[in-house]
């Protein structure tokens, strides 16, 4: 597989908390990479700094390396808000806008500067088709978005993501506030995603790890422990820590 994302030597700090270690891996194309660790390892910061997000944090400091495109995102003559549209993110909330399942797709469409209503129209339809979303709602897009159930939500979350047309999804525990049917949806949607994206994914949850990412990277404390594929690591971790972590004896 290419590797579409390298990090190399990558630290952060806010302010004088080191938060993350020298952290180096390589996130392959159309792949799924799960993020795993105890709360408060740096398992969300470090997505973060993966579009740049982490710029938006008072005190955040980055040295080191995220190579996207040949280039390191972090290089000063780099645009975040295009990285941004390239590298898209949804949060372990579901947050849509204030307005309508119509509007909530097409709200980056408008904000890149596309007018053509009928473009706009079968961007909306096609993000909607890709999520499982389309025949659930096509009769209700003028409705605010926020009467959908939480895990049609985080499906709208997604299909907005997708609707700007990004080359990598970052999902920051996209399915710890859903019932297990949602859940369930939604990680049988992620695995249609990555025929067309790379996709990134924190998650807690080790069986969901287990069943649908392909690569694996353990955090603790702010550190890479091991990252290999899923059923390896699963099967044959190479440090006591993650057999620890992953059989529930700490965390």
């Amino acid at each position: 597989m290419e590797e579409k994302i390298v990090v190399r030597n990558l630290n952060l700090w806010y302010g004088n908390m080191y938060i993350l270690k020298n952290i180096s891996l390589s996130i392959k194309e159309n792949a799924i990479t799960a993020i795993i660790g105890p709360s408060g390892c740096g398992k969300t910061s470090f997505i973060r700094t993966l579009n740049r997000m982490v710029d938006l944090i008072e005190n955040a400091r980055v040295s080191g390396e995220v190579i996207f495109e040949g280039k390191n995102i972090y290089d000063p003559d780099v645009d975040p808000v295009e990285i941004r549209r390239k590298i898209g993110m949804v949060f372990q909330k579901p947050n849509p806008f204030p307005m309508s399942i119509y509007d909530n797709v097409a709200f980056g469409l408008k904000i890149n500067g596309i007018k053509d209503k009928e473009r706009i129209n079968k961007i909306v339809e096609e993000s909607l088709r890709l999520t499982g979303l389309w025949y659930e709602v096509k009769d209700r897009l003028n409705e605010n978005a926020s009467k959908l159930s939480g895990g049609q939500q985080q499906r709208l979350c997604i299909a907005r993501a997708i609707a700007v047309n990004p080359e990598v999804l970052l999902l920051d525990e996209p399915c710890s506030a859903l019932d297990p049917i949602s859940t369930d949806k939604i990680e049988n949607l992620i695995k249609e995603l990555k025929r067309k994206y790379t996709i990134v994914i924190v998650t807690h949850n080790m069986q969901q790890a287990a069943r649908i990412s392909d690569y694996t990277a353990f955090f603790l404390n702010g550190q890479l422990i091991e990252f290999n594929e899923t059923k390896r690591m699963f099967e044959n971790p190479r440090d006591p820590r993650t057999e620890a972590y992953i059989t529930g004896r700490f965390g």
